[in-house]
């Protein structure tokens, strides 16, 4: 019997995917902790809009680190681009679920998004080795 050498291993190569996959888990960490918090807490939902934004800035912040250290090089594009890319995602799902339109609120959850994306993603750039 010949012993197995080498494990294949699924990697994504693009940045921008790579980021997005990172980002959409922490998202999903962040929104089952919240829910644990309010639900075991006294907690009030009209703080649910903070939280939510913190945990997108998180995610996007962690999104953008994995896309600038897969690139490489333009940590701030690459953590820009992906923060459009999950503003979309997530404008699509408030869209087709709830019939929610552009506002004030999305378009300063794209802005955020935007920032922390780029911050990550220079950060990541520099963490590179």
């Amino acid at each position: 019997m010949n012993p197995m050498r080498s494990v294949s291993q699924v990697r994504i190569t693009s940045p921008l995917l790579s980021g997005l996959v990172y980002a959409l888990i922490m998202m999903t960490i962040g929104t089952i902790v919240t829910s644990l918090f309010l639900l075991l807490t006294s907690t009030q939902e009209s703080s649910l809009h903070t939280l939510t934004m913190i945990i997108h800035g998180v995610s996007l912040f962690i999104g953008g680190w994995v896309a600038g250290k897969r690139a490489g090089s333009r940590g701030w594009y690459y953590g820009g681009m992906l923060g459009i890319l999950y503003f979309l995602l997530i404008f699509l799902v408030g869209f087709l679920a709830f019939d929610a339109g552009l506002n004030l609120q999305s378009l300063q959850l794209l802005g955020i998004l935007f920032v922390s994306g780029a911050l990550g993603g220079m950060l990541g750039v520099n963490t590179r080795k």
